[in-house]
């Protein structure tokens, strides 16, 4: 499918904007062809040409029996349905470029949950008051095909002092080749709320270089918490390209649990900034490379207030050849007095085949402030692998159980259902 001008009009047109978000997605556009693939990380070879740009399969409804049965199997299968019963206050689950269902429980009062695209029709002047205020659609290239195409994705709002009790989640599929997704969340919690998000992505082994642009903006008030996790999955056909960064003010929390499983390549550095005074930030993220996958990922963390405090925990894994990469900035600037900050990041090899590399950026601009970084690579064990194969544990079994115990610290900040399916995707070490 080409991609020009007349598509983004006739895509803005379908979901019936108003003016305003056409012009944006043609300033998007126009920018998207200045600029070039970022100059670091692992190389992007994408035939933009040969992509689907949007495609939508039916309307969003709040019923599963009004959903089409083959998409509803496929959720079904991915464990999404019966998650949404037992464990969570809200879903929205997006397949191709739409949201094909979304439903809040009844009881989450002033909590505004919907899709992006229907905020920006029922919620105009919230929605335009935090659109591409946090994440520039002009950082990047792939921040300005977002811009142009962006598509589905979730808007929360929790209203000052409510705290739900269970979490809301989000589950994105590709089902087709050559597909490109290009959702865009915004999340605003409100002074003295608390909410947690989950994320889950996946694709089919069919997806032939499709391509996952996401944007994420979330908007920490005074005294709220933010929880954000996300599990992806991606098929290893996927580019998975995407830039989510959070504000956190006054004596606010942000936490990212972030994990990396499947995709060709991945570049994703989740993003904090601490404007506020007392302000914390961490992120949590394992990052698991076999075979071709190229895993680019970690975080970063710009300190503005005082007496802020920031923990960056990586954790990486690479087998078969994959190579697992951390890349981060954490930056305690001059006005960010009486500030922590701690980075550590870990990473262990399968084999002699696959490669890691740490690619830190720190920066400390006062002299009351302080910074840690502990970096390690490390081979498994092969005294600690003998020792379990003694015990009658298979080889892949006894890898199977180091490599779990390695990446205890992402597991245990997991939902229980979340950390299930963690097992299972690395079984097969």
């Amino acid at each position: 499918m080409e991609l020009t001008k007349d598509l983004i009009k006739q895509i803005s047109k379908l979901k019936k904007e108003p003016q305003w978000m056409t012009d944006f997605r043609l300033q998007s556009f126009a920018k998207f062809l200045e600029l070039d693939n970022p100059d670091f990380g692992p190389k992007i070879d994408i035939d933009f040409a040969s992509l689907t740009y949007y495609k939508k399969v039916g309307e969003v409804a709040s019923n599963w029996e009004n959903v089409d049965k083959n998409i509803k199997n496929t959720f079904q299968e991915l464990g999404v349905i019966d998650a949404e019963n037992k464990y969570l206050a809200g879903v929205s689950n997006q397949f191709e470029s739409e949201v094909v269902y979304h439903n809040l429980k009844d009881d989450q009062s002033g909590v505004i949950f919907l899709s992006t695209d229907e905020a920006l029709q029922k919620y105009p002047d919230l929605f335009k008051e935090y659109f591409n205020n946090l994440v520039k659609y002009s950082e990047n290239k792939y921040t300005a095909l977002n811009g142009a195409l962006w598509s589905g994705g979730s808007f929360i709002y929790i209203p000052p002092y409510t705290k739900l009790d269970r979490p809301l989640q989000s589950y994105f599929r590709i089902n087709e080749t050559m597909m490109g997704q290009f959702e865009r969340t915004i999340i605003i919690v409100d002074e003295g709320a608390e909410l947690s998000y989950i994320e889950g992505c996946t694709a089919t082994v069919t997806s032939e270089n499709s391509l996952h642009a996401g944007v994420v903006e979330i908007y920490v008030k005074k005294n709220a918490k933010c929880r954000y996790t996300t599990i992806q999955n991606w098929s290893e056909d996927v580019y998975n390209l995407v830039t989510k960064r959070s504000i956190v003010e006054e004596n606010g929390q942000m936490e990212w649990i972030d994990g990396n499983v499947g995709s060709k390549v991945t570049m994703k550095y989740p993003s904090c900034i601490l404007k506020g005074d007392y302000a914390k930030a961490s992120s949590i993220s394992i990052a698991y490379a076999k075979g071709s996958q190229k895993l680019d990922a970690g975080a970063k963390m710009i300190h503005l207030g005082k007496n802020t405090k920031s923990n960056i925990i990586s954790k990486s894994i690479a087998s078969g050849g994959g190579e697992a990469n951390y890349r981060g900035t954490v930056k305690i600037s001059s006005s960010a007095t009486n500030s922590e900050a701690i980075i550590k990041c870990d990473t262990i090899l399968l084999d002699k085949y696959s490669k890691s590399d740490t690619f830190p950026k720190n920066i400390v601009l006062n002299d009351s402030s302080t910074l840690e970084h502990e970096a390690t690579v490390s081979k498994i064990s092969e005294d600690k692998l003998y020792y379990l194969m003694s015990k009658g544990l298979s080889e892949n079994a006894a890898k199977e159980l180091l490599v779990m115990g390695f990446i205890s610290d992402f597991k245990k900040e997991l939902p229980l259902e979340y950390a299930i399916e963690l097992n299972r995707l690395l079984k097969n070490i």
